[in-house]
């Protein structure tokens, strides 16, 4: 169990329905493009220590899911291995049965395809219950969302990097998401 601050480990790490309000409607998942897989591929095939092992989670909308197939697919097919796929409801009492699968054994990184809200609550839990790493954690570009940082609580994402669905990056620190063009990632 982590003893990570994030968030305070005396209070449930759920979303009250208050702060869901600010936010309004969050954006569901599109589907994925070629060039964001590839550029999430990329960009594990550059970490060092080299990423052999991942383990894949997943919103159960039909973007996410087909994403996720995708990269497992695709990961496979490069010679590494995936050790779990888990995914997860959109709305659920507390999602620690999932995030324990996720992080119950110990990948070189997490990939990760969810609708924003979804997410949120997940990483939540994840940062609560677990020592799940946000910056070992990629993400499809359904999770590049100006609110998702906040929505999320204060450093629970910080860390956290994913491809754009042109092949670009973006990545979060602290409370902020930058992105980057597929030609300014490559340089």
């Amino acid at each position: 169990m982590s003893t990570s601050p994030h968030p305070s480990r005396c209070r449930s790490p759920l979303i009250g329905a208050e702060d869901l309000a600010q936010y309004g409607d969050l954006p569901q998942p599109v589907p994925h493009t070629e060039a964001e897989l590839a550029a999430l591929i990329d960009m594990l095939g550059r970490w060092k220590p080299r990423v052999e092992t991942v383990t894949v989670g997943h919103g159960r909308d039909a973007p996410s899911r087909a994403a996720a197939h995708a990269f497992t697919t695709a990961w496979r097919e490069l010679g590494h291995r995936v050790i779990a796929v888990v995914d997860w409801p959109e709305t659920a009492a507390s999602w620690l049965r999932p995030a324990r699968r996720l992080t119950a054994q110990t990948p070189d990184a997490w990939v990760v395809a969810a609708a924003p809200l979804g997410w949120a609550q997940m990483s939540r839990r994840l940062r609560h219950s677990t020592d799940w790493d946000p910056a070992r954690t990629v993400a499809f570009a359904s999770l590049r969302q100006s609110a998702l940082p906040a929505l999320a609580g204060p450093e629970t994402l910080h860390g956290l990097r994913g491809a754009t669905p042109d092949g670009g990056t973006w990545a979060v620190s602290h409370r902020w998401i930058t992105s980057r063009s597929a030609q300014e990632a490559v340089s």
